[in-house]
């Protein structure tokens, strides 16, 4: 058995095994759901086993219950495939009052129809990505995100990170896959996010829900959005876009299309902040265009690291993919929740990352030194811009940012006078 590289969501997963009867895992597939439930778990079934699953699907459409029979907790692995097994689960755990009984895990999201009850108070959900970097063992994690919000004085002065910008172009293209660890060659490690495109083109995009869908268009669309990476393109463009290339295509078909995307955790959309600091109409609502990891995205445009090495300004729109997923990765305990800011005066913050006690950070992504400079004036005026909202509105007043902080490609740390925090991807952890 190769070794279990620890994920951030142990905890997490620890935490409400003890709090709920059950823990549903979701996330894209080969992310590592299930071997990271397997941690945990005394007792697996296995549904998409092609030895079993037959004899599986006749005891679920018979008695659903025998199936959850074992040591617990008992992990239920691609439950989905037998959507009645979810208010099985549900009803043994009302039965019983206990928890850690069931961990189930699925890679796509189920139609709600085809359960009857959502299981509110007895299946927490706990949502998983591909690995950060952290977890892959690529960044030192000599800066914990819990300790800056805990102590924004912290000192990081020093701390320096050894991903090189090759080495950060080669983690972005390989992707947080954990298969793609433990491959030996650098091909093979490549080849991971190449062939997830093909599964998701030529299988997935039709099996999530039973709908068959055109491979081509797939590819385009993923293709498309790919292109429009971490840009706050409008539907409409990308669908000029794909079907230039795709006569019959109408935008619903396309939104179906994206829809299926979405359930298979391939895209994940980041909304905006809209906070009453400006009017309304000054400041832009789209949603930003992200995958879950940004390997699917080089994967799509078929590019390599050494295309990129040559194209930094295309990578860094990659480089803020990588970013959002290790944040969502070391937030996910603190109950974070990514937005971004933007508005017509050209006012950004690429990312807002708020913590559910209310705590906040304004954050920017600059591939290169150079660019810092640019990214901590946006985020310090963004501050000021609240404080003379504040200043005005002292019956709500809005809370003004905990942490300012340009999370970069570079190599060393440091906090600047102004108080903005220069921190390099590569010393980042949860």
């Amino acid at each position: 058995m190769p070794e279990y590289l620890p994920r951030v969501v142990d905890k997490e997963l620890a935490l409400r095994l003890e709090a709920f009867g059950a823990t549903l895992i979701v996330g894209p597939k080969w992310c590592g759901k299930t071997t990271t439930g397997e941690q945990q778990a005394k007792s697996i079934l296995r549904m998409q086993d092609p030895d079993r699953r037959e004899g599986y699907m006749a005891t679920a459409n018979t008695k659903p219950s025998l199936l959850l029979r074992g040591e617990n907790p008992r992990l239920i692995d691609e439950w989905q495939v037998a959507p009645v097994l979810w208010d099985a689960v549900r009803t043994v755990v009302d039965q019983r009052q206990e928890e850690g009984l069931f961990i189930l895990t699925g890679s796509t999201s189920v139609d709600n129809s085809k359960i009857m009850h959502s299981g509110t108070g007895r299946i927490s959900r706990m949502k998983m990505y591909p690995m950060s970097l952290f977890e892959s063992k690529e960044s030192n994690g000599g800066i914990s995100l819990k300790s800056l919000f805990n102590n924004p004085s912290l000192d990081i002065d020093g701390i320096t990170s050894s991903l090189t910008i090759e080495k950060l172009i080669f983690a972005a293209c390989r992707g947080g896959w954990p298969g793609a660890l433990r491959r030996k060659s650098d091909a093979a490690k490549l080849l991971i996010a190449r062939d997830y495109i093909n599964n998701i083109c030529e299988s997935d995009i039709s099996t999530v829900d039973g709908v068959q869908r055109n491979p081509v268009w797939t590819n385009m669309i993923l293709r498309s959005y790919a292109r429009n990476i971490s840009t706050l393109a409008k539907k409409t463009n990308i669908f000029k876009d794909v079907s230039a290339n795709a006569d019959s295509m109408t935008s619903a078909t396309m939104d179906n299309y994206l829809n299926a995307l979405e359930k298979l955790f391939v895209i994940e959309d980041v909304e905006a902040w809209c906070p009453a600091i400006r009017s309304a109409t000054v400041i832009r609502s789209g949603k930003k265009r992200e995958f879950t990891d940004p390997s699917i995205a080089v994967a799509a445009m078929g590019l390599t690291p050494e295309y990129l090495q040559t194209d930094f300004k295309t990578f860094g729109f990659i480089f803020e993919c990588l970013c959002i997923r290790d944040l969502k990765v070391y937030s996910q305990a603190l109950g974070g929740k990514l937005s971004y800011y933007h508005d017509r005066y050209d006012l950004e913050a690429d990312a807002v990352l708020h913590l559910d006690d209310g705590r906040y950070a304004l954050i920017e992504f600059k591939l290169g030194s150079k660019e810092i400079e640019e990214g901590a004036t946006h985020l310090l005026q963004l501050k000021q811009l609240i404080k003379k909202y504040n200043e005005k509105e002292t019956q709500v007043p809005l809370r003004e940012p905990d942490l300012l902080m340009v999370i970069t490609g570079g190599e060393m740390a440091y906090t600047r006078g102004d108080g903005v925090k220069i921190i390099p991807i590569g010393t980042l952890r949860d």
